[in-house]
């Protein structure tokens, strides 16, 4: 096939992956395509029953970082079950501490923690961004109450960087191990002290070297703040400007930094999408274009099934979390919609029938054979990037995917006449990694196969896949939504 008809879709992607820096973002521009798309938001705090109903098109989030959004088939009748795409919102990245005010040698830093198993070397000599949730208090005009109100935040201008050390300070031993120790080394620096400090005294007096007394009122004012004590000044400054409110509004944040670099497409022939986070926003821009795609498809009137996607948060820390996989989500998600498309009534015995008609699709990135160290890959087991989505396998369960659940996506790619799959197994010498599966295959009871679009660099600042899988991972999603019923339908047990 030819190359260029893969990249109008993979510019779709690097949109999305260059407009996602954090969950947040990546929840709320799925939720907007979804929205844009005739899909309904629904409260959790409210009932669903009434409101969802056979044919409707519906989306919720969770800590506005998780997703839930299905379709329900016009021809869905109680005990029906549900076809589920999973992954997750989240990449290793450094999130700024509580306190996150921090200097040294001059300089004015920003203390940052290490989220998840980062390759923390590729974060080095970065240009970063800050990214993130943001709360604001306001006064409510009816009532005269405050509120508080969740901004999200996106700085692209380069105000942070982890420098590293040059080569001449170093010792020889020290230049082969380039050895990280998280804490000292990975703190990304915002500017030279003097210059902040001047900037700042500014900021209180309106002129470098202002009234004393002007200074002082308004830094009394700040420090009845603690939490806002703790934070570098000029920061707050610069998020109150890009979010249009008043330094003293900003009541807390949750950030992280992130690669100002956008997405883009690579290669000699545009065959590559190098971007940071590919791992695991590649699955969530995907499976939101095939969930979008079958419920505005001609099959979908003739489904009686609902058709799903949950991306969840904290799989790159173990999923344990009021939104991650370990949480009651799925099974809500299922019980919730189940009650209320069968009128209100909780029935234990329809729940039971329709988490045994049920299937879930884990998909996280998978491991590309890399060719400068190819030995690293059982031979047998090696996936290429552009040859299509890759089925992991793991005897010891750190993967779901067994006989019938292999056989039954196989058997939806062999149907629908699409790129085969790929096939993944660790080497025996080496450790295997896991993902959300197994733990919502072990809280559900729901059938689970693992799989994943193949790239390299993985948990890299930056990384890479090929485009072709990314119209490879659609035509799987769709195929799934359309012919799974059929097949398992006709799966003796």
């Amino acid at each position: 096939a030819d190359i260029k008809q893969f990249i109008p879709f993979a510019e779709e992607a690097c949109k999305y992956l260059s407009a996602s820096p954090d969950p947040y973002h990546a929840v709320q521009n799925s939720a907007t395509k979804l929205e844009s798309n005739g899909y309904v938001q629904l409260s959790k705090r409210n009932p669903f029953t009434d409101t969802v109903q056979p044919g409707g098109k519906y989306y919720y989030t969770v800590n506005k970082t998780a997703l839930v959004a299905f379709a329900v088939g016009p021809n869905y009748k109680a005990g029906n079950g549900f076809k589920i795409i999973g992954g997750h919102t989240d990449s290793p990245n450094l999130k700024v501490k509580p306190r996150s005010k921090k200097n040294g040698s001059g300089c004015v830093m920003l203390g940052v923690e290490c989220y998840g198993g980062g390759m923390w070397h590729t974060w080095f000599d970065r240009d970063l961004g800050i990214s993130g949730r943001v709360l604001v208090r306001s006064t409510n005009s009816d009532s005269g109450k405050e509120t508080i109100e969740q901004k999200f935040l996106k700085i692209d201008d380069p105000i942070a960087r982890v420098s590293t050390l040059c080569i001449h300070l170093q010792s020889a031993d020290e230049r082969r191990a380039f050895a990280v120790n998280k804490e000292n080394h990975l703190s990304p620096i915002l500017g030279t002290q003097q210059i902040l400090e001047n900037a700042v005294e500014e900021q209180l007096t309106g002129n470098i070297g202002g009234e004393e007394d002007q200074t002082k009122v308004k830094v009394e004012e700040e420090e009845k703040d603690f939490w806002k004590k703790e934070q570098e000044p000029l920061l707050l400054k610069l998020i109150a400007s890009k979010l249009g409110i008043d330094v003293k509004d900003i009541a807390d944040f949750e950030l992280n930094l992130f690669d100002t670099q956008p997405a883009a497409l690579g290669g000699i022939q545009s065959e590559f999408l190098y971007s940071g986070r590919l791992d695991n926003l590649a699955t969530c821009f995907v499976s939101t274009e095939a969930l979008i795609a079958h419920s505005n498809s001609e099959c979908f009137e003739t489904d009686g099934d609902v058709s799903m996607i949950c991306l969840f948060d904290h799989e790159e820390v173990g999923s344990t979390s009021a939104q991650g996989a370990g949480s009651p989500l799925i099974a809500e998600a299922v019980g919730r919609v189940t009650t209320a498309l069968s009128g209100g009534e909780s029935n234990h015995d329809i729940r039971a029938a329709c988490v045994r008609k049920s299937f879930f699709l884990s998909i996280d990135q998978a491991h590309a054979v890399h060719p400068n160290y190819a030995a690293k890959h059982e031979s047998n087991h090696a996936p290429q990037m552009n040859k299509g989505v890759v089925i992991k396998s793991n005897a010891n369960q750190r993967y779901t995917t067994n006989g019938i659940t292999g056989f039954i996506v196989r058997e939806i790619v062999r149907k629908a006449g699409i790129t085969p799959m790929q096939e993944f197994c660790v080497r025996n010498d080496c450790p295997c990694g896991s993902t959300i599966g197994p733990i919502v295959a072990s809280q559900t009871g729901i059938r689970t196969i693992d799989a994943g679009m193949p790239q390299l660099s993985m948990h890299s600042c930056r990384e890479v896949m090929g485009i072709v899988d990314l119209t490879n991972g659609l035509d799987l999603f769709c195929a799934f939504f359309k012919h799974f019923r059929d097949i398992d339908d006709a799966l003796e047990g």
